[in-house]
């Protein structure tokens, strides 16, 4: 019986060490790589073809969502499982959203890590519970956002007022594209519409006219 094929990519050594010690016990699981970052993780996918890469977020380089947006379309049949400490939804509905099959903290004991890795391999999908109640009640609320945004007196779309409030923070434009995943040409689009929306002519304008229109609460 052929074994799966593992990628393993982050940036912390320890981590990666770890995984393929746990792992490599496993008589139905192979080690085909190590990487530190996801530029490594597409050459080895390139060299090795993994059935199953364990991917880390917040990497230097090229992190795990960018990584994951670029594999899946080049290699359709390797699927993703992101392992990560970190608990953010927008992380978890980004990398869903660019293919990954799954996303896993990496306080998982062991045994339910490698149970995850043989469900995805036959064709599941696997998101731990805290990260399933956290995208749930993420979509309530922004569901009850969407209703309130489309009363705004300015006819702003919900991504409009995601630029505006980061705008709003004092955020450069490619902290706004990587905040949001965007480009930053897109984020350009979007001030330049906000700004034509609602009759001002730059950022402290922008903010200021939102805070008192109530559109911003901060």
């Amino acid at each position: 019986m052929p074994r799966i094929k593992v990628l393993i990519v982050d940036d912390q050594e320890l981590i990666l060490e770890s995984l393929k010690i746990v792992l490599e016990m496993e008589d139905d699981i192979e080690i085909v790589g190590l990487a530190k970052n996801g530029e490594e993780a597409i050459d080895y996918c390139e060299k090795s073809q993994p059935d199953i890469i364990l991917m880390d977020i917040n990497m230097p380089i090229m992190d795990g969502v960018v990584a994951t947006e670029k594999i899946k379309p080049r290699f359709p049949s390797t699927k993703i499982i992101i392992l990560t400490s970190y608990k953010e939804v927008e992380y978890v509905l980004a990398a869903l959203s660019h293919g990954a099959e799954g996303y896993l903290l990496k306080a998982i004991h062991p045994k339910n890590l490698i149970a995850g890795i043989r469900v995805v391999h036959t064709g599941g999908t696997l998101i731990s519970p805290e990260m399933a109640d956290k995208m749930i009640k993420s979509m309530l609320k922004s569901g009850i956002s969407s209703t309130m945004d489309k009363n705004n007196e300015f006819g702003l779309s919900n991504r409009e007022v995601e630029v505006l409030h980061k705008l709003a923070l004092g955020l450069r434009n490619q902290d706004i594209a990587k905040a949001l995943y965007l480009s930053e040409g897109t984020v350009k689009n979007y001030i330049s519409n906000i700004y034509s929306k609602m009759n001002v002519k730059g950022r402290r304008e922008a903010a200021y006219k939102a805070k008192e229109t109530g559109i911003l609460d901060f």
